[in-house]
């Protein structure tokens, strides 16, 4: 009964309640609260170390800030959810906050865009060489785990694929380095009505996440970017838990040396048993891969799967005779 009165003197409050409503449609910093409430910061901040105490935020760091979202897990995140869900969206506060909101978002996505713009030549020019991203897509949906609740993502990027493998589970978290890329995502992601994913920003060599945190990992023509690709696998396979997939797309070995020097590739894709030796090595067990052949580039599906550990049979309890 404590813990329920903690909650509820914590979310009975006005500005509190329009915070979880914000917090509700995206992970904020204190000064995107300080802007779109109007509020100083030190009585912001005041609010929200009230919410994150009480459990209905909680806080996380990207780069140089920290971020608050909706408290995610146990009996608590049902409840701030439906205190959420009881508001009335068109109450005159809650109306002008989100529009503030949408606000600041058209100007982050505006930004991002740019940035995408500014380079979108070139990745459609890569595109053209490789097969439709969409035959990808399905592909990786089809190989989903069966039950898998919770996703993630390494090199996000523009959360393409978060909005195609969101809807199939319950969570799905994205991790990319880039601010750019991050912010593109987050737009595409709200704009798609994507409600139950994540963005953050992490490296994919130091996930933030515990061991086993997740059904599914999928890392989405990423490792031709690494430096030293078998440690981002083996840092993939740490996140997964038993019975879980990782899931990972890039290029076939190619002779394009050109993307070296265009596109900033670290290698010019990769053979079968390099990928599955990584994936065996991380503490996989690697399934058949999958190829689909494109214009000049072949792209490749391999998949590692983390075995079940085996219980041990029960020892059989001597019975003694009856004299």
């Amino acid at each position: 009964m404590d813990h329920l009165l903690t909650l509820l003197r914590a979310a009975a409050e006005d500005t509190r309640l329009r915070v979880l409503a914000l917090a509700a449609r995206e992970d904020l910093t204190v000064s995107d609260y300080v802007h779109v409430l109007g509020q100083s910061q030190p009585r912001v901040s005041r609010h929200l170390k009230l919410l994150v105490e009480a459990g209905l935020l909680e806080r996380f760091r990207e780069a140089q800030f920290t971020r608050f979202r909706l408290v995610t897990s146990g009996d608590d995140a049902a409840l701030v959810r439906e205190f959420v869900r009881r508001l009335d969206p068109k109450h005159p506060r809650l109306a002008t906050d989100r529009a503030r909101l949408d606000a600041l978002q058209q100007r982050r996505q505006t930004a991002a865009a740019r940035f995408f713009r500014d380079n979108a030549q070139r990745w459609d020019e890569l595109r053209a060489l490789h097969v439709a991203d969409r035959e990808i897509e399905r592909a990786l949906v089809h190989h989903l785990p069966l039950g898998a609740r919770r996703l993630l993502d390494i090199g996000t990027g523009t959360g393409r694929l978060l909005e195609v493998l969101a809807p199939k589970v319950e969570q799905a978290i994205g991790v990319d380095q880039s601010r750019e890329m991050l912010a593109l995502a987050r737009a595409n992601l709200a704009r798609a009505g994507i409600e139950n994913a994540d963005i953050r920003q992490g490296d994919m060599y130091a996930l933030p996440f515990e061991a086993g945190s997740f059904d599914v990992v999928t890392i989405h023509h990423v490792l031709h970017y690494a430096d030293d690709p078998s440690a981002a696998l083996s840092e993939a396979a740490r996140v997964v838990k038993p019975g879980g997939t990782v899931l990972v797309v890039d290029f076939a070995p190619h002779d394009l040396v050109e993307l070296k020097r265009e596109h900033a590739h670290v290698h010019l894709g990769f053979a079968d048993n390099q990928v599955q030796g990584w994936l065996k090595t991380a503490g996989l067990t690697p399934l058949e891969p999958i190829h689909f052949p494109g214009r000049r580039l072949m792209t490749g599906i391999w998949r590692g799967e983390r075995a079940v550990p085996q219980r041990a049979p029960a020892r059989p309890v001597a019975v003694q005779g009856v004299s």
